[in-house]
């Protein structure tokens, strides 16, 4: 997304006015619902236009036949759930009505979104002369731009009231987004061009619109990618495959526990990149003690961290790589087997670079949190042999603050984090260890570390430039000030003892 998105925030303001006091994970779906079905019926509009025209290949072509649409692959919209026709009737009483009719006629004729519109907007609880000025607000959006621009737009407006959304929610909002930032820094690391993408808990998709990203601004072809996601919160789901459609993305998303039924059992990816949630206790490990994905020990009960680790790595190509968003405290727990699997994990070479992040980067938590990226062939020709080291980077002091609460890294820090990774994974790289930011360290030094892998432990301490003033001066510069300090504190508390004294308190 753009830095300069004063559009999405000027909307973004006035949609939360019509909020009033409903929840804002309520409103969400309300908001989002109607983003999406101006977003399919502004593809229709174009594609209806272009049959309608009758040039080219869409000569004698009929432009109320379903199958001409889904040809090219653009949802089929009914005449009665166009966007159109609905703002027409944004002022009627009936309009929560009108819009859940739209959403079931949508539906129908087209199978691929069956049960994921939201028909929410008839609720007698909806304020529908505020649902009528967000129909109308939502309408503006692209009016006056041609198909693909004001589609484009609508998908980045979808994408910021994600995460405005999310901020709205605090601690719930992280259950379905991660701050884009982070997205953008797992996808620039591990370049995603073409094969297999895989998240097993991908709530609203983010992962997935930053891979397309990414391959398109790298003049690629989305097509080379596919996606693969399980989420097994229904209503995030649904969200996440909103998210895709507006992007025209085809993607197998499915719906369930990732440990209990991993609905992509035989799957195999090129990439994953998965933001699970931190340090979960029911994740039903007492079920699982015999599972064949716990290669490199069985994780405890109550704490899923090294289940998802092993989980991801079980699931990559004999060239995959990871890149997952853990708990700091996963880079150095003991608990319950815990180190023994991070030493397996690094002595079999699957550790290929760890980064440690800034506070304050979520939403929904102040824990601490860091990047595992896992390679399972570190030893195959496409890139230089790192099978005896780890790259360890710090980048604690990054970030900027968008707010009182949240900090973001900046698009520079990204690349600055990402290129440093390719310089020293690279066959050509000319990569430098940089005190106070990033070293590669041998698996001896790893091991000399009892397996810990907090880069603070390994990066050192920024040098600090030297100034050119004696050591001998600068302590005696300090102790005169803290004398002077010392000297005024003293008349300030004869001062107070005197004016106590005058009330008749004297101490």
């Amino acid at each position: 997304m753009a830095e300069n998105n004063e559009l999405e925030k000027t909307l973004w303001s006035a949609a939360d006015k019509m909020r009033s006091n409903m929840d804002a994970a309520e409103y969400k779906h309300v908001v989002l619902g109607l983003i999406f079905l101006k977003y399919i019926s502004d593809a229709f509009n174009d594609m209806h236009a272009k049959l309608k025209d009758g040039k080219g290949e869409f000569e004698g072509a009929n432009p109320e036949d379903p199958d001409e649409y889904h040809a090219y692959n653009v949802f089929f919209v009914p005449e009665k759930a166009r966007w159109d026709y609905l703002q027409d009737r944004a002022k009627q009483p009936e309009i929560g009505n009108y819009i859940d009719d739209s959403m079931d006629a949508i539906e129908k004729i087209n199978p691929s979104l069956k049960g994921v519109l939201p028909k929410i907007y008839a609720d007698p609880e909806l304020n529908k002369q505020r649902l009528g000025e967000l129909i109308d607000l939502i309408g503006t959006i692209g009016f006056s731009q041609d198909g693909h621009t004001s589609k484009d737009l609508l998908g980045r407006v979808y994408e910021y009231f994600l995460g405005q959304f999310a901020d709205a929610e605090g601690k719930k909002g992280g259950q379905f987004y991660t701050p884009e930032s982070i997205v953008k820094l797992l996808v620039e690391m591990l370049e995603p061009y073409n094969g297999r993408v895989y998240d097993g808990c991908c709530g609203s998709g983010g992962m997935f619109v930053q891979s397309e990203k990414f391959v398109l601004n790298h003049q690629g072809n989305i097509k080379d990618l596919s996606i693969y996601g399980q989420e097994s919160n229904p209503t995030t789901l649904r969200l996440a495959r909103m998210n895709l459609a507006i992007r025209g993305i085809d993607a197998k998303l499915e719906l369930g526990d990732t440990f209990l039924h991993d609905r992509h059992p035989d799957l195999k990816a090129d990439f994953i990149m998965a933001n699970p949630p931190f340090n979960i206790s029911d994740w039903n490990g007492e079920q699982l003690r015999g599972d064949n994905r716990w290669k490199y020990g069985v994780p405890p009960t109550g704490n899923a961290n090294y289940a998802w680790l092993q989980h991801f790595a079980h699931k990559l190509k004999p060239n995959g790589s990871a890149g997952i968003v853990l708990a700091n405290g996963s880079m150095n727990s003991n608990s319950g087997g815990e180190g023994d699997i991070r030493k397996n994990m690094i002595e079999e070479g699957l550790i290929d670079c760890m980064v440690a992040l800034p506070s304050q980067l979520f939403y929904n938590t102040m824990i601490p949190a860091c990047l595992w990226f896992l390679s399972r062939n570190r030893t195959n020709g496409k890139f230089r042999n790192r099978a005896n080291e780890i790259l360890f980077i710090d980048t604690r002091k990054l970030g900027e603050m968008t707010n009182r609460r949240n900090r973001k890294l900046t698009d520079a820090e990204i690349a600055l984090v990402a290129s440093t990774y390719h310089a020293w994974r690279n066959k050509d790289g000319k990569y430098k260890d940089k005190l106070g930011f990033c070293k590669s360290a041998t698996l001896e030094e790893v091991k000399n570390n009892s397996y810990v892998l907090m880069p603070g432990r390994y990066v050192g301490t920024e040098e600090i430039e030297d100034d050119g003033i004696p050591f001998e001066d600068k302590m005696n510069a300090l102790t005169t000030k803290l004398a002077e300090q010392f000297a005024k504190s003293s008349e300030l508390e004869k001062a107070i003892r005197k004016n106590l004294k005058g009330i008749g308190y004297e101490f």
